[in-house]
């Protein structure tokens, strides 16, 4: 009697090239600008600062809690050259933003050869309000503008312009899938391997022979590119002004939350992550007011869509401590054990 074959299992690269193809080939021509404008381009932008604080956080273990300081920094620093240099090309600018909070994340990286856990995420606490409190003293990064608002440059390169939603989306996703693409092949290179063990044994990593101070630079140098990259699609694409109101606290904590929803050490968990808290807030959204109506003002619903993420993330997290990678990985066993 023939038996029949079971297929092989799909290469590693099968699902990301599917995702890519639909995501380049597909989403431009069904999704409205809506969706563009309020879901994808947020949650590619904050996908990207996520990836950088996973290689820092997740992968080489030092903990930050400045990750916006250092998106302000790549947006203010586009922004600038893009402003005083005559003919500068927006790649070049958006190079040297990445640049310039490449030096100040050594800067303030520093500490992390000295301190490490709570301590560590101190002296990040500290490059955010030295940050903001910069950008909003001296009035040369804004131009001088009262308000510090700033509106961004237009977003061309090579003479294509990408004013549309669907453009600026392109944009935001070329960028991120280049920047994604060299953080995964990083991990898997003996940097990588270098981040894993100063994270797991720091003493045992520099008995072995892991240059431990230069790993952490590092990985402090690669999580500031990546960030101040994320901060120039941040302000020049999504939100189309530059701020500092815009890279505040809250915004290091989100993407702290993404990283650790979607999963420590692992480039995938990122997008997980930022989907869902780009997403889960415009549901909460409409089922508050599909629910309640005009009964509450905006301020209580957004105060109550607060408290119901947090409480999800708490359950999320005793539930499934490893985040939604480890969860993806688990079902995805499951079935092809079915």
């Amino acid at each position: 009697m023939r038996t029949l074959a079971l297929p092989r299992a799909l290469p590693a690269w099968a699902w990301p090239a599917t995702v890519l193809a639909v995501a380049f080939g597909v989403v431009p021509f069904v999704a409205s600008g809506y969706v563009f404008d309020a879901l994808l381009i947020p949650f590619l932008a904050l996908s990207l600062a996520a990836v950088g604080l996973n290689l820092l956080t997740g992968y080489a273990g030092q903990l930050s809690l400045g990750t916006a300081a250092f998106m302000a920094v790549g947006a203010f620093a586009a922004y600038n050259s893009n402003l005083r240099v005559d003919g500068l090309p927006l790649l070049a600018s958006i190079t040297l933003a990445g640049l310039a909070a490449t030096a100040i994340g050594l800067v303030f990286g520093l500490p992390s050869l000295r301190l490490r856990g709570f301590y560590l995420s101190v002296s990040t606490l500290a490059a955010q309000f030295f940050v903001q409190w910069a950008l909003t003293k001296f009035g040369w990064f804004s131009n001088h503008n009262p308000s510090g608002v700033i509106d961004a440059p237009p977003l061309q390169v090579a003479g294509v312009v990408f004013d549309t939603p669907a453009g600026r989306y392109l944009f935001s996703l070329a960028v991120v899938t280049v920047l994604t693409a060299l953080a995964w092949r990083l991990v898997r290179t003996q940097a990588g391997h270098h981040f894993i063990a100063v994270r797991d044994n720091e003493l045992a990593a520099r008995v072995i022979g892991v240059p431990v101070l230069r790993t952490k630079l590092l990985a402090f140098a690669l999580s500031s590119f990546i960030a101040g990259v994320a901060g120039v699609l941040w302000g020049f694409v999504y939100l189309r002004t530059v701020e500092p109101a815009g890279f505040n606290l809250d915004r290091s904590l989100q993407i702290l939350f993404i990283v650790i929803i979607g999963g420590l050490a692992t480039i995938r968990g990122a997008f997980y992550g930022a989907a869902l808290i780009v997403v889960f807030p415009l549901l909460l959204s409409r089922a508050g007011s599909f629910l309640f109506g005009g009964r509450f003002d905006s301020g209580v619903l957004d105060m109550s869509q607060r408290i119901v993420l947090g409480l999800l993330i708490i359950l999320f997290l005793v539930v499934e401590p490893n985040g939604l990678a480890a969860l993806g990985d688990r079902l995805r066993r499951r079935f092809a054990r079915a």
